[in-house]
């Protein structure tokens, strides 16, 4: 709903809208919000990081921005497919994440560090930051996202995966282990766009890549000990590196930062 749905009174507090009629609640005006990127005005503050989840979900980032830059470097650099050409990168988009998704991030962060804190064998990098690390998974879409300066997600959600996971954020059934479990994340973007290539299921021949932040936590690199002790699994420690695959088992410990639109594989 636009501004100039509403009219009322400072003084008493009537609010006017020519649906809902006349409310004279002094806690209405309290709960009216509106959004700095647009304008719009919603009546609770739930409404309002819905539209923003969604109408300003992404921003390309211009050539001038230090952060596009980065990005392009480790994602090329990583591509380690070496009998092809690095692929060509059509834009880079920033994720803006609502701050409830922030939250729930830093939330998961702090319940790995204070069970890391517990623990009888000490692990300083889970203590100090939750074992943080940058990591890359490789999805479709089917949508335009982020092209001639647009930031809004598609209504082709859950089929079109990118939006479906920048809106609703990651689920179990995104990827697994060898039993199923967790979610894929990988170190370097060659071999991201690789498992992808291998778990394509004919949807839809675009990629992105995003480029997460990721809470580890305590990392399982063995057969030995319970799975259910630790919060993430490492597999294929073969050619790349011995974290190059890594399952994690809780959603909110990954916050997708950037979305890479890249073509010429």
């Amino acid at each position: 709903m636009s501004f100039g749905r509403f009219s009322g009174c400072y003084e008493c507090g009537m609010v006017v809208d020519p649906v809902l009629g006349t409310s004279r609640d002094h806690s209405l005006w309290g709960s009216i919000c509106s959004c700095p990127d647009c304008g719009e005005i919603f009546m609770k503050a739930d409404s309002l990081e819905l539209h923003q989840a969604v109408r300003h979900a992404v921003s390309e980032l211009s050539p001038e921005d230090t952060s596009k830059n980065i990005v392009e470097i480790i994602f090329q650099s990583s591509w380690l497919k070496k009998q092809a050409p690095i692929c060509k990168i059509d834009r880079i988009l920033k994720v803006h994440n609502t701050q409830r998704t922030i939250s729930k991030f830093e939330e998961h962060r702090d319940s790995i560090k204070a069970k890391a804190a517990k623990l009888p064998k000490k692990q300083p990098r889970c203590i100090a930051d939750g074992n943080e690390l940058l990591r890359f998974h490789c999805t479709t879409f089917e949508c335009s996202i982020g092209l001639n300066g647009s930031s809004n997600l598609c209504n082709a959600v859950p089929n079109c995966k990118i939006c479906s996971i920048i809106k609703n954020g990651f689920k179990e059934s995104t990827g697994g282990d060898d039993d199923g479990h967790g979610i894929l994340t990988t170190e370097t973007s060659g071999k991201a766009h690789d498992k992808a290539t291998a778990l394509e299921d004919g949807s839809s021949n675009k990629r992105a890549m995003l480029v997460c932040r990721v809470i580890a936590g305590r990392v399982k690199k063995s057969m030995e000990g319970n799975i259910e002790d630790y919060d993430s699994v490492a597999a294929g420690m073969e050619v790349y590196s011995n974290l190059d695959e890594l399952y994690v088992f809780n959603p909110r410990a990954i916050l997708p930062c950037f979305v890479v639109i890249y073509r010429g594989f």
